[in-house]
């Protein structure tokens, strides 16, 4: 309900939202229940929005009309074309600044796929997007992004800038175990080109919210030793 507040979302939009299992999909699902709870009061009080509400391990883009064989290029290109529905699906907050940002470091130039601004975080936000799953030497190349854009794109007043890597296959562990680090610039998710089976979507992430809560709970205990 916070996030309807915030986003001034209308009784349709809030029941699309909840059809579309939005709090299920957030990083935030994954977390304890106590710290759910924690986290939702210090929005509720300061108006605080914590990134684990924004972004999510799961999106449809299934507006972007593409077929079942696709490049990272066609994708992107399908993105800029569908942006406002993009940015439907991201969150309202969300404002285009473009896309293939080059940085260039020793010389040799990197791209940026999308750039995008959230004014509520105040953040930069660098997404790269990815065919297949989710592999470790993403984080890597992310980070090199990250810290190019906190030096030489950020402003004063905003925070460090945030890494979303979008990839068209899910592979759940690996993702949880980057996500351990609370503190981690960098989110994960998987994304659907067709809307997936409800039931299907709803087991994945019950599935994902479990393995998340037993590797926080893993962790609890081996700080209490």
């Amino acid at each position: 309900m916070e996030m309807c507040r915030i986003e001034h979302w209308d009784t349709r939009t809030l029941d699309a939202k909840i059809d579309a299992q939005l709090y299920e999909r957030t990083a935030i699902s994954r977390k304890p229940e106590e710290v759910i709870k924690q986290e939702l009061d210090q929005l509720k009080n300061d108006n605080t929005l914590n990134p684990d509400l924004v972004f999510r391990s799961s999106y449809f883009l299934d507006m972007l009309g593409l077929s079942d064989v696709f490049s990272e290029k066609d994708l992107e290109t399908a993105i800029v074309s569908q942006l406002q529905n993009f940015i439907c699906e991201m969150g309202t907050d969300f404002a285009f600044l473009g896309r293939q940002k080059r940085i260039t470091v020793d010389a040799v130039d990197y791209y940026i796929d999308l750039l995008f601004y959230h004014r509520s975080l105040r953040r930069l936000v660098a997404i790269d997007l990815k065919l297949g799953k989710f592999k470790p030497e993403y984080e890597g190349q992310m980070l090199l992004y990250l810290r190019y854009l906190n030096q030489n794109e950020r402003r004063e007043g905003e925070e460090s800038p945030i890494g979303l890597i979008l990839c068209s296959e899910g592979n759940t562990e690996h993702i949880e175990y980057l996500m351990l680090d609370d503190n981690s610039p960098i989110k994960v998710a998987q994304y659907y080109t067709q809307l997936p089976d409800k039931k299907l979507l709803a087991e994945k992430l019950q599935r994902a919210i479990a393995i998340a809560r037993e590797h926080f709970a893993e962790r609890k205990l081996d700080s209490m030793k």
